[in-house]
């Protein structure tokens, strides 16, 4: 199970891995307190906001292509609606902006009432290291780690909004009085659910600081497992910034950590869920040929650790086995521009995806709405994003890629399908 051809940090890494992390916790209360923190909303569309960004910095087209090595032809088609913004197209694009991948795809506005929880839930990360004075019972945190559980997997995300506060102040409150091991992992997860959020709705000021909290939390008492999932969440605000090599360099260094202190199936999954972000980021590598290099090592690791499950495990809220390993395949694959390979490795899609929760569901069918987009389905791609929607329409309704690909759909087939009428007013999209 031992990783082969594994990428080597840089010399230095881990020292200005720890000064990054102090500068991040000193500054941790500046960035939550800021009135502007969430910048400007757009319910744009991924291609849309693009040029609304572009025409702000008073670039052209053709300036901003050559800025960031990519073709007009692609740039002009994407922001007319005639091709997908792909994320690993927003963070070249964004580069030259002085943006970040996340911000070309467009943060998701809130409600008032959700402004309310957002600033809460800013107010509980902040107060990370005072626990409270209410005694706080270890069974009735553990029942509402339960429910923030299957909140995550439903993607019921304004309820879990509304219930992160409260029970982060919590977990962190029995975590100091406790000090157990136990108490310390269950915060930990409590901030990957932050983080798990906040990337939902690319937040990244609190989606970066809830991955070094988690990481923190994790580190008070020994725990492999947790520390791989933390690395693997830590690797996701990468992914989200674009820094998809960055990215690549956490997992592979995680997956080192965690064959040398794991063994067995927990060694199988820490090193399998981990994979499953790093082929992820290999695909979005702008050098294709070392992309596909890459995917294909952590392609091939993931298989092999899939093969200690006969069906997928979902602890921590990280799912492995081998179902969860073709989704990401798929993606992967679609990533590196080849929707038809895409599609093979999801002849089964619905066998693969019984059993798995919305949270898998939905995505994996955006990326085969996406898929077949790609190859003039528009049919197929509508069919897809519709089952989407059904599956977990709180993700459907803010994930990039789902709306650009309506937006996509929408430019192409006009006003005349009903289904897309019905998805248009879902999206808050106009056709």
């Amino acid at each position: 199970m031992h990783v082969t051809g594994a990428r080597k940090p840089c010399a230095g890494t881990n020292r200005l891995w720890e000064l990054a992390e102090l500068a991040t916790m000193a500054l941790a209360d500046v960035f939550l307190d800021r009135a502007d923190h969430m910048g400007k909303t757009t319910e744009l569309a991924p291609g849309a906001n693009l040029a609304v960004l572009r025409k702000e910095r008073g670039l052209t087209q053709n300036q901003l292509a050559r800025m960031a090595n990519v073709s007009v032809s692609l740039l002009s088609k994407i922001e007319v609606g005639d091709r997908a913004l792909t994320p690993a197209v927003a963070a070249s694009l964004g580069k030259p902006m002085g943006l970040s991948m996340a911000e070309v795809l467009g943060k998701t506005s809130l409600a008032r009432n959700e402004e309310e929880r957002l600033s809460a839930l800013r107010s509980a990360v902040r107060d990370y290291d005072l626990p409270g004075h209410e005694e706080v019972r270890e069974d009735a945190l553990k029942d509402s780690l339960g429910t923030s559980g299957r909140l995550r997997d439903e993607v019921k995300v304004t309820r879990l909004l509304a219930m992160l506060p409260k029970l982060l102040r919590d977990a962190t409150t029995l975590a100091h009085d406790a000090n157990t091991r136990e108490s310390w992992a269950g915060l930990a997860d409590v901030y990957s659910t932050v983080y798990w959020l906040a990337a939902r709705h690319r937040w990244m000021d609190m989606a970066e600081l809830a991955v070094t909290r988690q990481r923190w939390a994790i580190e008070q008492k020994k725990n492999p497992l947790g520390e791989a999932i933390a690395a693997r969440d830590r690797a996701g605000a990468y992914l989200n910034g674009g820094d998809f090599e960055g990215g690549l360099t956490v997992v592979d260094r995680a997956i080192g950590r965690a064959q040398d202190s794991l063994s067995g199936q927990e060694r199988a999954f820490a090193v399998g869920v981990l994979n499953l972000r790093g082929m992820t980021l290999a695909g979005r590598l702008k050098d294709k040929k070392e992309g596909k290099r890459e995917a294909e090592r952590h392609i091939k690791s993931a298989w092999e650790a899939s093969e200690w499950f006969a069906c997928d495990w979902n602890r921590h809220h990280m799912i492995f086995g081998p179902q969860n390993t073709v989704t990401h395949v798929l993606a992967t694959r679609l990533d590196l521009g080849k929707p038809r390979e895409a599609l093979r490795a999801a002849e089964n899609i619905d066998a693969v995806l019984e059993g798995l929760p919305p949270t898998r569901i939905a995505p994996t069918r955006i990326n085969m709405a996406r898929a077949q987009l790609d190859l003039g389905d528009r049919d197929g791609a509508l069919e897809d994003l519709c089952v989407a929607w059904d599956a977990a329409p709180q993700m459907a309704r803010i994930h990039p890629m789902g709306r650009e690909v309506f937006r996509v759909l929408s430019s192409l087939h006009r006003r005349s399908n009903p289904q897309l009428l019905k998805l248009s007013k879902r999206f808050g999209i106009k056709v």
